[in-house]
């Protein structure tokens, strides 16, 4: 072997034991000094959480996770260390943090005294931040649906931090009519997140005066479609040829009549609303749009 075959030799071994060119770890692990370095994880089987070791000395770790499946893939510091990302929301950082989707990755330096610092993610766009997306899949690097759903504080204490300096919170007792806000869920274990699917977002009037009186994450309804009742009897001939064509050729948006007490509505196309004379709504306005899939930061 000649010594060029030597180096070579050489250099995949601590390739090798700085991460690089290993199996993907596909359980649970706890990691030993030698063992940082460049690290694949393979989650698809089942919940993994990976242990950084002591940041008692200078190294560096980048943990990437390689599959997409909904299980859960914790990285997590030492005992009582953490790891210093959202210290706008907490000073000390977070016990762990968690990869989603197969390519993120967090790039990670320890200090020497007991804490990790990140140097590099897939994906650092602020917490909380709602886009759309034109993919029905959910990209990775931290981002999920605004559902509405309830979460564990435990494990989205970044998230749940947020959530309570956000301005935005109010009780589960206050959610209807501020579905765009976060809940202090339980009041102990839980919290919700905000319910944005099939909504029009508005900016905030913050002093203008154009939309005066509306509170952050608040709900407004939609602007009411008015016609007299006609004589025929035919409640949807006002604002359409036929009682039959209704809310979904016309443009209608369907509107609860909890919403606007003591109005009739037209909720379906089928529905002809029956009473006395008078005035009556038929929907409520919606400009013509196009539907994409909208997400929100969750790390």
């Amino acid at each position: 072997m000649s010594r060029a075959d030597d180096l070579a030799e050489l250099e995949r071994g601590l390739l090798a034991l700085r991460g690089l060119n290993n199996a993907p770890i596909t359980t649970s692990k706890v990691l030993a000094p030698h063992e940082t370095g460049v690290l694949l994880v393979d989650a698809s089987a089942g919940a993994v959480t990976i242990t950084l070791p002591p940041a008692n000395r200078p190294m560096d770790v980048r943990v990437q996770r390689i599959d997409s499946s909904d299980n859960r893939l914790t990285v997590q510091a030492a005992s009582d260390e953490t790891v210093r990302f959202h210290t706008h929301l907490r000073a000390t950082g977070y016990a762990f943090f968690v990869l989603m989707g197969a390519g993120d990755f967090w790039h990670l330096r320890s200090d020497g005294a007991g804490a990790w610092l990140p140097l590099d993610r897939l994906d650092g766009t602020a917490l909380g931040r709602p886009i759309f997306e034109t993919t029905t899949a959910i990209s990775p690097g931290g981002w999920g649906v605004p559902n509405g759903s309830l979460l564990n504080r435990a494990e989205w204490p970044w998230l749940w931090d947020h959530a309570q300096q956000s301005g935005l919170i109010v009780t589960e007792a206050q959610r209807v009519g501020m579905e765009g806000a976060w809940t202090s869920g339980d009041g102990t274990n839980s919290f919700r997140m905000p319910e944005l699917r099939g909504e029009f977002l508005r900016a905030l009037d913050e002093g203008r005066g154009v939309d005066v009186a509306r509170a952050a994450g608040s709900r407004q309804r939609g602007s009411l479609i008015v016609a007299d009742y006609p004589s025929g009897g035919q409640g949807a001939t006002a604002l359409a040829p036929t009682a039959s064509q209704g809310a979904a050729e016309y443009g209608y948006d369907p509107s609860a009549n909890a919403e606007w007490t003591g109005i009739y509505t037209v909720t379906t196309s089928s529905l002809t609303p029956v009473s006395p004379s008078g005035a009556y709504m038929f929907g409520t306005t919606r400009p013509r749009n196009l539907a994409f899939p909208m997400r929100i930061k969750l790390i």
